[in-house]
């Protein structure tokens, strides 16, 4: 496994990152499949506190407990769960988020959090709020570091003049690339690193029959996808195409895969041991599909 330096923090991440939401219901099963996924080296598990209404961590809390001192827990806050079970409001406010971490903290059976997101959020937020709340933490070491998680241009340029976040976790692939016009270089500049989702678009390029994706019609997608074949072989499949497209870029620090099976761990482990994509065919797969940008929350 390859491992990169988070931003401005002292975590080492894995290139490849195990996206917990995915996970059943089962605990021993999931268990097994964390504790796989830790035997090929990766060493961030990502969660949050509203996945399943707090049952993830639970879930991800108790097969990680034994062997946390070498990982790195990333978690998120900001959705408040109504008390009727109806759905969820968001709640930036201080107080909030530290009540709300130390229940977070309950359930993932650990004294820290190595990396704490807000889960969201506004440009019209009370964020020095929010970063005072996470200062707050830092401080009594109930959490290491801390970043955000949002595709709003707007909001990651606020945290970022305004707070000390380390990362921002941000939807980035061959057909979501509304990152590369004014967040990606803007972070690289600031040694804010980039936890990339949604590097194989829900499957589209993998696996999935085109559909409409974002601003792309089916065509396109079917375009985009046909370039990652175009690259794979038995050397390197679609998944490991996909992937080295998203980590080639320098604001990467690491690809945060939803992972469910082993089928789908191996595939994503093989990323690694794959040659990286040359300039060249990182350019075909750059011209197979239009640039697309952010049309809101500039």
């Amino acid at each position: 496994m390859n491992y990169r330096l988070l931003g401005k923090s002292d975590l080492l991440v894995s290139t490849i990152g195990f996206g917990c939401m995915s996970l059943g219901q089962n605990d021993n099963d999931n268990e097994r499949l964390l504790h796989a996924a830790i035997d090929n080296g990766i060493n961030i598990y990502d969660t949050a506190d509203l996945y399943q209404q707090g049952q993830n961590e639970i879930t991800v809390g108790k097969a990680l407990k034994l062997k946390r001192k070498n990982l790195i827990i990333a978690t998120k806050v900001g959705n408040q769960v109504r008390q009727d079970g109806s759905g969820w409001d968001w709640n930036p406010k201080k107080d909030y988020i530290l009540e709300a971490v130390n229940k977070s903290l309950e359930r993932l059976q650990t004294d820290y959090i190595d990396l704490l997101q807000l889960h969201g959020g506004t440009i019209g937020d009370p964020i020095h709020e929010t970063i005072e709340a996470f200062t707050i933490l830092k401080k009594e070491g109930k959490i290491r570091w801390y970043g955000i998680s949002s595709i709003r241009p707007n909001v990651i340029r606020a945290y970022s003049y305004r707070s000390n976040i380390c990362s921002v976790m941000m939807q980035y692939s061959l057909l979501d690339r509304r990152p590369e016009e004014n967040c990606l270089d803007f972070l690289v500049d600031k040694n804010i690193s980039v936890l990339a989702r949604g590097s194989l678009a829900s499957g589209l390029l993998v696996d999935k029959p085109a559909k409409p994706y974002l601003n792309f019609n089916e065509t396109q997608v079917k375009n985009a996808a046909d370039a990652v074949h175009s690259l794979s072989n038995h050397h390197r499949g679609k998944t490991q195409t996909a992937v080295q497209f998203v980590l080639s870029n320098p604001a990467i620090a690491s690809a945060i895969i939803g992972i469910r099976t082993e089928q789908q761990l191996t595939e994503a482990v093989k990323t690694i041991n794959t040659n990286p994509l040359s300039e060249s065919a990182i350019n075909l797969l750059r011209n197979s599909i239009p640039l697309n940008y952010y049309k809101e929350h500039r």
